[in-house]
């Protein structure tokens, strides 16, 4: 979620800047909890593909800014794909509405801390082909997972290439290396999901079959 260099929002610019800051507040809106704005009142500027970046790239902006605590001049480093117009006016939502954000952003980490991993399986497999090319041959990862939620145990099941998972299993593992006694809104969100299942099992330590199945 931390911004880098290049993230794209190059596509904010086809957005006239008088509209601009009516946009920033409606996706923070959105962020906290209310309704993030309509594909229908931007549809002439952006189509449908677009707009689902454009609401993407600009919610994760705000959260990884918010949420690393960055200065105003580190957040400017990250905004001179823009013009001055819509660079005042992310600066501005963020200087009116950084507290709502943080206060979503640990909402977000409540929730998720309030959760529990009962139980979880994988299944390697190969996908051949796909509609766009005829031989594909990329490895898969089927990852199923028990998660109690408020006493009931909800199975969630999620698919991933070999980027996505280790992406996964960094995340596990920065989480893993946060000490406990650092306050709950400084830790890795991940670190609130917790195994109750057999003694000596570890999630993003098993998920690194990479290992033990050379074929990946």
């Amino acid at each position: 979620m931390e911004p880098e260099e290049g993230v794209p929002l190059w596509r904010l610019q086809k957005l006239p800047a008088e509209l601009g800051l009516q946009l920033l507040h409606k996706i923070i809106d959105g962020i906290c909890g209310r309704t993030y704005p309509l594909y229908q009142d931007y549809h002439s500027v952006w189509d449908s593909t677009e707009w689902v970046h454009v609401l993407e790239d600009i919610t994760n902006f705000f959260k990884a800014v918010v949420g690393k605590n960055l200065s105003d001049e580190e957040i400017s480093q990250h905004l001179d794909q823009l013009n001055s117009s819509h660079q005042e006016a992310i600066m501005k939502c963020l200087k009116s509405r950084k507290d709502e954000i943080r206060q979503a952003l640990l909402e977000e980490i409540v929730d998720i801390s309030s959760s529990q991993l009962q139980d979880f399986d994988w299944q390697l497999k190969l996908a051949l082909s796909s509609d766009k090319i005829a031989t594909l041959q990329m490895p898969l990862l089927n990852l199923h997972l028990d998660v109690k939620e408020n006493g009931e145990v909800k199975p969630y099941s999620v698919e991933m290439s070999k980027e996505e998972l280790q992406n996964l299993i960094n995340s596990l593992e920065a989480a893993n290396k946060v000490p406990p006694e650092d306050p709950p809104d400084q830790r890795q969100i991940l670190d609130g999901l917790t195994y109750e299942g057999a003694p000596g099992i570890s999630l993003h330590r098993d998920l690194r079959w990479g290992e033990t199945a050379s074929g990946w």
